[in-house]
């Protein structure tokens, strides 16, 4: 049998295979999931520092499609305007295979989903989607997927995904790594106040011991009980000055599955979550 029809043979076989599976209600073969580093070694990580045409931002959480595995930060940390366009339906973005340097890997990751571009696509009109639909993904080189632990630095966690919404007086807990800091890790914890959920449940506020800077923007969030909630967008002025605002995680997770992002999960911590520690930051 030559190779071409050893190919047309193969091919068929799969197939046959495949209608049988589905015929006796039998799900196809999982893929299996990624092997992660330690977390007192992994080098890749939420909390890594992400740079983008010279702009840094924090790594907020690792994400997991099948075999691929991801860092997500801020839609904005990708932006091409003034740090003052914040509204994802008209700002404007680099685009998508815009390569990201990561601290702690080899090669540099891959913008593969940004929530402004993809609102930007559809024709997005909700307001509150627009403001705060802020989550950007990039694919991780697979040869550093070895590298990297879905654990939060300090706190732990993610256990899960926030589904509620944060009620204000809530506790909350984060992990910037702006550069601003001058690398001082232990003044990348922060735990805080929520001051509840609104604009239709895609926004949290929140006032940490020391606010959410520049270079924290994409950072993570986790509620009182160590889930995935937030992603810091912006640092506010007004009305309340000095509080941060995150972009809600479930929310935007949601976005991204049905805009280009199919199938996409968020890994859970390695590590317990520990929401008594003193934050040092």
């Amino acid at each position: 049998m030559d190779a071409r029809r050893a190919g047309r043979v193969a091919a068929v076989a799969a197939v046959v295979a495949g209608s049988i599976v589905g015929w006796l209600g039998l799900a196809p073969a999982a893929v299996p999931a990624p092997r992660w580093a330690a977390a007192s070694v992994a080098t890749i990580h939420p909390g890594s520092v992400m740079v983008t045409d010279g702009a840094q931002c924090t790594a907020n959480f690792v994400f997991t499609r099948d075999a691929e595995v991801f860092l997500g930060y801020a839609a904005h940390c990708a932006g091409t305007g003034a740090p003052t366009e914040t509204n994802g339906c008209d700002a404007g973005s680099l685009p998508l295979g815009t390569k990201v340097e990561i601290a702690g890997a080899s090669h540099p990751g891959v913008l593969v989903y940004s929530s402004w571009l993809a609102m930007q696509r559809v024709g997005e009109r909700d307001a509150n989607a627009c403001q705060n639909n802020d989550l950007g993904i990039v694919r991780i080189d697979r040869r550093d997927v070895g590298r990297v632990n879905p654990s939060v630095p300090h706190w732990g966690g993610p256990v899960g995904l926030n589904r509620t919404g944060i009620p204000s007086g809530g506790g909350v807990y984060t992990y910037g790594s702006s550069s601003l800091r001058l690398g001082i890790a232990l003044l990348s914890p922060k735990s805080g106040t929520s001051t509840g959920t609104y604009a239709g449940g895609w926004a949290h506020g929140a006032y940490t011991i020391t606010p959410g800077i520049f270079g924290d923007s994409g950072s993570a969030m986790l509620d009182a009980s160590g889930r995935a909630a937030g992603v810091l967008s912006t640092v506010n002025f007004t009305p309340m000055a000095l509080s941060n605002t995150f972009g809600d995680v479930q929310h935007m997770l949601a976005y991204a599955r049905v805009h280009g992002m199919g199938n996409l999960v968020l890994a859970l911590g390695t590590e317990p979550f520990n929401g008594n520690q003193l934050p040092l930051g």
